[in-house]
């Protein structure tokens, strides 16, 4: 009985500390449900705080998985009243969520098709043999793709890319290398550049589109978005490319029989075939939607009206979109969204922006100042400690509350939540990278923090001599 009871306590203790930061986060949420509500702030809001608090907190200990925080964000509102069931329910799910749901399930699409293997032989004709040529088409690659289908599945449609390029270089794809060092991060600094480019290229971008939307500030269509980030994605792949060839430079300068390896084994693939041709041509049609009719029918519908002709045609079957698309990024998009709905309606958002104005007037004496360092500074900090949608979801309606013109402060919150380029953590890309066992958590430092700082001088010189022009 003794034993019994040993293995218990053991267990118990045992989970007590690996679920420390839940069960702090709880007493959190207890302890200030009954401090007074601050003046100014509703009982709403005061709430709607908690559950911020509580999402911070056990985004960042990493102690449940990421769906576990969004299905509680929803239990949340309802229980302290925020909100009704219904209500809760209409606010997760939007267009918004529906196009996040489409945009994953047509990346699944393009892979079960084979197009990413074409991709490679694609990047490598246009490239060259020599490595820096090839790391600036890495980038650029990157960007563009990840612009469009999801900056997680085009790092793993590269990934294999580059692995095959360092393994016919002739070194050990399980020793890391200043040129595997170089190949990986050209790849995942390329798609977090790139996510910036449309709204499909990032769940933060279609939720900065929602809140402008639903609080009545703007509406951004695809093009106009694209007019906004297209230059900044353009400015950023060279600066990228130079700070990564100077910061991990390779002695193989030449990658001649590595390319001649690689353009071999993709070419005994064959020609197009028929399916492959027809997903082309559907993802073309979703794109012209995305540009053109977005406006009348929404990204989402639109979206999925082209999972709807993938799967009409047979060009993959519905067993594979649901085993491949990741169900907890959508649940954690609508959760995320569903949670900045009610910062903004029970104006906690306004009273954390008048608070945060108020204190930081006494260091800067510009409001614009304190707005574009909240809206930059703090999102591209606090976006590589949680997720980038997180990270928008969260302090998009604090600084669409700050005051300024509303699209360019979206945007460059937006922008700036895709600076992710610090920790492992920072993005999917670059936890994909580093799970290849070449990429050590010193290497995210080394040339982050130079791409970091002058991605952020650059954002200020966009957004303050040209977006003006656009308005």
């Amino acid at each position: 009985m003794f034993g019994f009871s040993q293995r218990s306590i053991s267990t118990i203790l045992f989970w007590v500390t690996r679920k420390k930061w839940l069960i702090l986060s709880f007493f959190i949420s207890i302890s200030f449900f009954y401090v007074p509500t601050p003046s100014g702030l509703s009982p709403e809001g005061h709430r709607t705080l908690i559950i911020v608090l509580v999402t911070l907190t056990l985004i960042i200990s990493e102690s449940i998985p990421l769906p576990a925080v969004a299905i509680l964000i929803l239990i949340m509102q309802v229980i302290l009243g925020i909100d009704t069931a219904d209500g809760v329910a209409s606010s997760f799910m939007s267009d918004t969520v529906f196009f996040i749901m489409g945009s994953l399930m047509l990346a699944v699409a393009i892979v079960y098709q084979g197009l990413d293997k074409r991709l490679a032989l694609g990047v490598i004709n246009l490239t060259g043999n020599r490595t820096w040529r090839i790391v600036l088409g890495f980038v650029g690659i990157s960007a563009f793709l990840s612009s469009f289908i999801g900056e997680h599945t085009v790092a793993a449609m590269m990934l294999p890319v580059a692995l095959s390029l360092i393994r016919n270089s002739g070194l050990d794809t399980n020793k890391p290398s200043k040129l595997s060092s170089l190949l990986l991060f050209s790849i995942a600094y390329g798609c977090a550049i790139g996510s910036i480019g449309t709204p499909s290229g990032g769940g933060r971008n279609v939720i900065m589109i929602g809140y402008l939307s639903e609080f009545g500030l703007a509406d951004i269509s695809y093009l106009e978005w694209m007019k906004f980030s297209y230059p900044m994605l353009l400015l950023q792949v060279p600066l990228a490319t130079f700070i990564l060839w100077h910061t991990f430079t390779p002695p193989q300068k030449i990658m001649d029989s590595a390319v001649r390896k690689l353009k071999v084994k993709v070419t005994k693939k064959g020609d197009f075939t028929a399916n492959q041709i027809t997903a082309i041509v559907i993802f073309f049609i979703v794109f012209l939607g995305w540009i053109f009719l977005s406006p009348s029918f929404g990204l989402g519908i639109i979206a999925l009206s082209g999972v709807f002709l993938y799967l009409s045609f047979g060009l993959i079957e519905w067993q594979e979109i649901n085993k491949n698309t990741n169900w907890g990024v959508i649940l954690l998009f609508g959760a995320a969204i569903s949670l900045g709905t009610q910062i903004k309606e029970t104006e906690a958002g306004l009273w954390l922006a008048n608070l945060a104005l108020k204190y930081m007037g006494f260091i800067f004496n510009d409001q614009n100042i304190i707005i574009g360092f909240v809206s930059v500074v703090l999102t591209s900090i606090l976006t590589n400690l949680l997720s980038s949608a997180a990270t928008v979801a969260i302090l998009g309606p604090i600084v669409l509350d700050m005051g300024g013109t509303p699209i360019i402060t979206g945007i460059m919150t937006s922008i700036a939540s895709a600076f992710s380029y610090l920790t492992i953590i920072a993005s999917p890309t670059c936890m994909i990278i580093h799970s290849t066992g070449l990429i050590s958590s010193t290497d995210y430092f080394k040339a982050g923090w130079k791409l970091y700082l002058f991605s952020i001088m650059m954002l200020y010189l966009v957004s303050r001599f040209y977006w003006p022009i656009l308005l």
